[in-house]
């Protein structure tokens, strides 16, 4: 077997091994997710994570390990975005907290799905016309500076969401959860639940979402393997810090500057890759833009913490976000 053989093997064998051992042990159906196990799962994750690096680090060489931590920093920063909008759908559907854990695994590994074919084509359309990485970095240095400008404005319904629209007319649909059903038999018909809804605007929200990050990764890396693995890892960490940072995600509210900073870093230099080669080796470009990661995204949380320290802006008594 090749190295990267070994090293797909390897990964695949670890998510199965760490989604049997997340699902049985530190899962439980219709059980409220407390911050402690929320905590304990994203310290999992995130571990597991930091284990492949060491390990493709071992096994491919400092550069690809570079490469991919770059990536999944990117992706695990990203995924702050997602919570929001996850918080946003729960809310408007009155998904019942018990309910959170289940609708999250599903409405995940279909997004995990969507993002290796929409990888898989990406990649197979860089690989046949280059330009693509072009248009790509345009639309990342678009999305980045819209996402910099854009005020806080009033957060759009998840009713009025066309993927929700597009479920209504195509599904026969029932307006509650079903007692924690995805479907349930009414007058001889077959009916799909809010939840079952849920778990397929959370897929659909989340590939929308893989428009920015999965260009933006590909401006770190153009490996196919540290794509995939970044990626699902920090998919997959995703239900874990959506229970961990529910109640205090709209407190960064200054991480999207942060984010659009990243994403218009790596537009920028998509853009102007023939140049930035003659001037930076390889190592050197992955090291600048794991450093740039780093830089915008701590340093955003950070002075998003020292602001509402100062008082800004006011916060919600009731520990609910103001929408």
């Amino acid at each position: 077997m090749t190295q990267e053989q070994i090293t797909y093997l390897v990964f695949g064998i670890v998510i199965v091994l760490a989604l049997t051992f997340d699902l049985g042990l530190l899962s439980k159906k219709n059980k409220v997710v407390t911050i402690k196990q929320a905590l304990f799962q994203t310290i999992f994750w995130v571990g597991l994570s930091m284990c492949f690096f060491g390990f493709v680090w071992f096994e491919d060489g400092k550069t690809l390990a570079l490469e991919y931590i770059s990536a999944y920093l990117m992706e695990w920063s990203l995924s702050v975005d997602n919570i929001f909008v996850f918080i946003l759908i729960f809310s408007s559907f009155a998904v019942k907290e018990k309910h959170f854990g289940r609708v999250l695994l599903l409405g995940i590994l279909m997004a995990i799905v969507f993002r290796i074919i929409f990888i898989t084509v990406g990649v197979a359309l860089v690989e046949r016309f280059h330009f693509v990485l072009y248009i790509f970095g345009a639309f990342l240095l678009y999305t980045g500076i819209k996402m910099f400008s854009s005020g806080e404005g009033e957060e759009k319904d998840p009713h009025d969401y066309a993927i929700y629209k597009w479920i209504k007319k195509v599904l026969p649909l029932v307006p509650h959860d079903g007692g924690g059903k995805f479907s349930i038999m009414e007058n001889g018909k077959k009916k799909y639940t809010m939840l079952f809804v849920v778990v397929l605007m959370l897929a659909a929200i989340d590939l929308v979402f893989a428009l920015d990050s999965i260009p933006a990764v590909m401006g770190i890396s153009r490996h196919p393997m540290i794509i995939y693995t970044s990626n699902i890892f920090a998919v997959l960490g995703l239900r874990s810090l959506f229970f961990l940072l529910r109640g205090a995600v709209n407190k960064f509210d200054y991480l999207q500057q942060g984010i659009a900073i990243v994403l218009v870093f790596i537009g920028v230099k998509m853009l102007c890759e023939h140049w930035i080669s003659q001037w930076f080796t390889k190592q050197q470009q992955v090291g600048i833009s794991l450093g740039v990661i780093v830089l915008c995204i701590v340093g955003s949380i950070l002075f998003s913490i020292y602001k509402k320290k100062k008082g800004v802006p006011d916060e919600v008594e009731d520990g609910s976000i103001n929408l």
